[in-house]
């Protein structure tokens, strides 16, 4: 495909039509550089003619609930790894994931329903800060997922290869087939739900029987069904573009690789091919809002992407920095409000407290997260608006690669079984406690509580 320069900054587009290779005209940022254009091609035309990964009716079933997250009558959960692998692509990892999240939704929803959505079954590219790394005088393409290319350091793993988009897709049609045939066989029935709830109330108690959450009041709450919807950042745009069809039953285009995408801090420019693109499918479209969003940029991305308004459209992930929320987010939430829309505020807690140990490893310290996502719902209670829900790297596994939490992992720990070929991620202990703290949160900050506490 041949790109149309654009001087940066450049304004996009004024015009309504659309089709799916119209972010060719924009600026394509974090964009892989394939030696074989021809093979590229290829790979991407037959991606064009294999079957969607996921139907419209879902994705449209998904910007339903969402709408009610908006409205503030649900909260969301989204989490799962940082950037899938083809290398540890198991059946117990779907489902140490899949149980993980329910069960996080389990304790998230104590006064509300909660919509899950993974980031599974498409979530392999990553952008990188810079487009290559040099180690010991040898400089190398960046990696940048396992859909692109290898993580070991040489060249013929550095390479990007288009072939690795096939692998992607059929792994992720994998992963679907075995979500649905959990979900199929009562894996995420009610009955299933309330038999690992006692479950988690039985961990919980054991790791720490002074737990913010109280033990007998999670043991109290009911169960009830619950769908997990897949999810990933809309970066690779070849492969998004030939994963998109129009629905026969409303005419609206829909990007059939997941049930909602995202674009990242990196690509959200207003000239940018990935905003281009994403404005045209119908499709929840959640956005990254870093340290660098201003209220004026915001309110200007969120005409292109959502100019009719439409209910359960927008997420806006907020990851600022736990030192950071209390004064960047108020301007946002305002100039949101003062314009009239109605979005999803959600709190990625994961992205603004990364850091390097003296070894170079990164991580992320338990209590930063905690911090940021206390300081989220406390911002949006003085506001008085509502707090939607949690973005986060997460895992079902037993990994060591966050320090803190209730397993005290200290940085001495990080490399017994630091996993992840990205960045750092919540292992299942500290994605549960953390999901205790939030509902204590998100009920703190609530309309009902604060109703209740002004009455008295």
């Amino acid at each position: 495909m041949t790109l149309v320069p654009h001087s940066p900054g450049q304004q996009p587009p004024q015009h309504s039509e659309w089709l799916p290779h119209s972010w060719t005209t924009q600026v394509l940022r974090q964009a892989p550089e394939y030696p074989d254009a021809a093979a590229h091609d290829a790979v991407i035309s037959q991606l064009s003619g294999l079957p969607p990964l996921v139907l419209a009716s879902e994705i449209r079933a998904l910007k339903a609930q969402l709408a009610q997250v908006a409205a503030g009558k649900a909260l969301l959960l989204q989490g799962g790894d940082c950037a899938e692998s083809f290398a540890e692509f198991h059946a117990s990892t779907i489902r140490d994931t899949q149980q993980t999240l329910l069960e996080m939704a389990l304790i998230l929803g104590r006064q509300q329903p909660v919509v899950s959505v993974g980031r599974i079954a498409g979530q392999f590219a990553k952008p990188r800060s810079a487009s290559t790394e040099t180690l010991d005088g040898i400089t190398l393409p960046s990696y940048r997922g396992d859909i692109v290319n290898g993580a070991a350091f040489d060249a013929a793993s550095r390479t990007p290869n288009p072939q690795r988009m096939l692998q992607a897709y059929f792994q992720s049609a994998a992963t679907l087939n075995l979500l649905r045939a959990m979900a199929q066989n009562g894996y995420g029935s009610a009955t299933a739900i309330a038999q690992r709830h006692r479950q988690l109330v039985e961990r919980l108690h054991e790791q720490d029987s002074s737990h913010r959450l109280r033990i007998t009041e999670l043991a109290a709450m009911p169960a009830a069904d619950s769908a997990l919807y897949c999810s990933h950042e809309a970066l690779l745009l070849p492969y998004e573009t030939a994963l998109t069809r129009r629905d026969s039953s409303d005419g609206r285009w829909y990007d059939c690789s997941a049930h909602m995408v995202w674009i990242g801090d990196r690509t959200r420019q207003l000239d940018s091919a990935h905003l281009e693109f994403c404005r045209g499918i119908a499709n929840p479209l959640g956005l990254k809002c870093g340290p660098s969003m201003t209220p004026e940029e915001l309110l200007r991305v969120l005409e292109i992407l959502d100019p009719q308004h439409e209910p359960g459209r927008i997420s806006l992930i907020v990851r600022l920095g736990a030192d950071q929320v209390r004064r960047q987010l108020p301007p946002l939430l305002n100039a949101v409000r003062d314009a009239g829309r109605t979005v999803i505020w959600s709190c990625d807690p994961m992205h603004g407290n990364t850091r390097s140990t003296a070894s170079g490893r990164k991580t992320r310290p338990f209590d930063r997260v905690v911090a940021e996502v206390q300081a989220f719902f406390e911002v949006h209670r003085e506001q008085g608006t509502h707090a939607g829900g949690l973005h986060l790297e997460m895992t079902g596994k037993d990994v060591t690669e966050c320090i803190g939490g209730i397993q005290g992992i200290d940085e001495a720990q990080l490399d017994l079984r630091y996993h992840s070929a990205c960045d750092p991620r919540l292992n299942a202990s500290q994605a549960l406690e953390l999901a205790c703290i939030a509902s204590e949160a998100a009920q703190a900050a609530s309309p009902l509580r604060r109703s209740q506490t002004l009455a008295a």
